[in-house]
């Protein structure tokens, strides 16, 4: 992955080289930070970005609940998320902020007044698992590894030191030769996968886990409901037995990162005829859709980059 040439860090665009962290930072040391993932998509109105305050929104969530105490308001970050994209010269990008402690302190409990920085990294990135991954689907495994039990690390929080936990799951996939791990709850039943929300199609019945079986309730996840909901498709959040998997029709993930893709094998077992369903297919079309204008944005999820003198977005 090649760094960009410029990133936003503590109020203003520097260059790569120049935004560092001390090594005495208590987020090294501990994982006191949140972070979020936005999509900037390339449109025939221009780049527009996904549902970018609801993703500002989350991230002041995930930093209240570890009393990371935010230096710039929800306009300012939104702002600073924009004027990344322009310095950069980009059409389409990943974008992720992160907020942490950059403070040093060994204390577990610290002090409201440790420094917090703000970085705001954009870059190029194309899909999450791969050209092929849209197309043709991906092969998953039933990770070893479970998700934390829900009073352990808040798992609605997107902060940093979770991703150890997916960290384990994904590695654990990959050198099994997999593209992804779905991770169990401590229950026994069907969590999310590494980075990514699931959905099982069966009998045409979409179902995904509840925010209680240790999920992250991501934005994109949210966006598929909503678009399945649109086409009147019956959606169901339920807790949901691994069985299920090999009994679905159809297995797909969701997230910024990965969008919408299609599972077509769960532990070397076919899903469906092994190819994207019908089902799938068609939330693909409508999500992708968004961006080069065959769905109608009706919930005003896309929102342009250039923002005018007087604080509004320009059209």
């Amino acid at each position: 992955m090649e760094a960009p040439k410029h990133l936003w860090h503590n109020g203003r665009i520097t260059s790569w080289q120049d935004a560092t962290v001390h090594v005495g930072a208590h987020a090294l040391h501990y994982g006191s930070s949140v972070f979020e993932g936005i999509r900037v998509y390339s449109t025939p109105d221009g780049p527009r970005y996904f549902r970018l305050e609801e993703h500002t929104e989350r991230l002041f969530h995930s930093a209240r609940v570890y009393d990371l105490v935010m230096p710039y308001d929800a306009r300012a970050i939104n702002q600073a998320c924009r004027d990344v994209i322009t310095a950069n010269g980009l059409q389409s990008a990943y974008v992720r902020p992160i907020v942490f402690r950059s403070g040093f302190t060994f204390s577990l409990a610290p002090s409201l007044d440790t420094r917090v920085d703000v970085s705001i990294i954009a870059l190029p990135w194309g899909a999450y698992h791969g050209a092929d991954a849209i197309e043709k689907g991906v092969d998953v495994c039933v990770s070893s590894w479970n998700r934390a039990a829900p009073n352990t690390y808040p798992s609605g929080a997107k902060a940093g030191g979770n991703y150890l936990n997916s960290q384990l799951i994904a590695r654990e996939a990959i050198n099994g030769g997999f593209a992804e791990g779905i991770a169990l709850g401590t229950d026994g039943l069907l969590s999310e996968g590494a980075g990514e929300n699931l959905f099982i199609v069966r009998k045409g019945v979409i179902y995904t886990p509840p925010a209680a079986s240790s999920i992250l309730c991501g934005i994109t996840r949210d966006s598929v409901l909503t678009l399945a909901r649109a086409r009147g498709f019956q959606v169901i959040e339920q807790p949901l037995p691994r069985e299920m998997l090999y009994f679905a029709d159809e297995v797909f993930m969701t997230g910024t990162a990965a969008e919408v893709t299609a599972v077509r094998s769960v532990d070397r077992k076919p899903v469906g005829s092994g190819r994207p369903g019908p089902i799938t297919r068609q939330l693909q079309d409508d999500f992708f859709g968004l961006f080069d204008g065959r769905t109608e944005d009706q919930w005003g999820w896309l929102s342009p980059i250039e923002e005018t003198a007087d604080g509004r977005v320009a059209a």
